[in-house]
């Protein structure tokens, strides 16, 4: 399926059926790449983004600028990326070189187990983003990576942080 049609068939269920991507968020508690236990119920009142990656995943490189950008400017106004690496064993040591040689700031889990991308995306297909209302309500969930998913993911989270909160 090229990118183009995938955009088109993800605007058309939006358009035809958006109460079908409404449905509460599932909690879940991961480590990030320093030990400390995230928990999404924590984030409750916020916008959150999901952002299911790895380290040998090209696509999910490309976007990651991205999404550290608009944390960084957004992350006062009530915006969280939870970056969500899905490397297993053989490859999670290297997410957190990864992360600071690029400078990221957002925070970043391992979900070494895939217990979390299981809940959340099930055929596991990177990169994966998730978006997460104030009032702890998937709004919205994206497979892959196109340039220029941004620009209307920003839109969506800005319309999203204008809505006052539960």
């Amino acid at each position: 399926m090229t990118p183009a049609l995938r955009r088109l068939i993800a605007l058309l269920l939006l358009t035809l059926a958006p109460a079908a991507w409404a449905s509460p968020a599932h909690d879940f508690t991961l480590r990030d790449v320093n030990g400390q236990s995230v928990s999404l119920a924590s984030l409750k009142g916020k916008v959150v983004v999901l952002s299911f990656w790895a380290t040998w995943c090209g696509p999910c490189k490309e976007e990651m600028p991205h999404l550290d950008k608009l944390y960084g400017a957004k992350k006062d106004a009530g915006l969280v990326v939870l970056s969500i690496s899905t490397d297993d064993a053989r490859t999670a040591s290297k997410v957190k070189p990864f992360i600071a040689s690029k400078g990221f700031s957002f925070p970043v889990l391992l979900d070494r187990d895939s217990s979390v991308v299981g809940i959340y995306n099930p055929s596991k297909s990177l990169p994966y983003t998730v978006l997460i209302g104030r009032d702890f309500e998937v709004v919205e969930a994206h497979t892959g990576y196109d340039p220029g998913d941004e620009v209307a993911l920003a839109a969506k989270i800005d319309k999203l942080l204008a809505a006052p909160a539960p």
